[in-house]
């Protein structure tokens, strides 16, 4: 399968330690099946960074995917225990690293899921407020064309990564 890196720069070899803390699933290096969502990635990367977009593919080799030592969390579609997943691995003061719904401590190799976007973001916000509860937040997101991420958190879990080519946009 192939998959999507936007980014500002070519990716030649991942490097974990730069991926960023308290994204949607953890420190990791993250990926799309969809290559627009990685090229809007890229833009967006660029302007912050004032240097080229580039998107970077990779095929994914899905055999990990039944592979024993690899531990793989994957979330078909938005649902409770994905916003929980989600909210705790964006939490900057999370402490409770042992909890199997955060993945601060990267005991999850590859997690597969939605993207929390900026189109969903007002209904976090409802229910982390409580204004909606749970069956809210997940009934109003059923009906939300939300992209796919696949990330990669740890050394093992980049083996099943390769790289196959990059491309420019500008």
């Amino acid at each position: 399968m192939l998959l999507y890196h936007g980014s500002n720069l070519e990716i030649i070899t991942v490097n974990l330690a730069k991926c960023r803390p308290f994204k949607d699933f953890g420190r990791g290096f993250y990926l799309t099946t969809i290559e627009t969502q990685a090229e809007q990635m890229a833009r967006r990367t660029s302007r912050i960074f004032s240097d080229k977009p580039w998107v970077t593919a990779f095929e994914f080799d899905e055999e990990s995917l039944s592979v024993d030592a690899v531990n793989i969390k994957i979330f078909e579609m938005p649902s409770i225990d994905w916003v929980i997943f989600v909210l705790n691995n964006r939490n900057r003061n999370f402490v409770d690293f042992a909890d199997n719904n955060s993945n601060h401590d990267n005991k999850y190799d590859i997690v597969i899921g939605p993207v929390a976007n900026d189109d969903i973001a007002l209904q976090f916000r409802l229910f982390t407020s409580g204004v909606i509860d749970a069956d809210a937040l997940v009934k109003g997101m059923k009906y939300r064309k939300l992209n796919d991420q696949y990330s990669f958190h740890t050394e093992k879990a980049l083996l099943y990564l390769t790289k196959t080519g990059a491309r420019s946009y500008e």
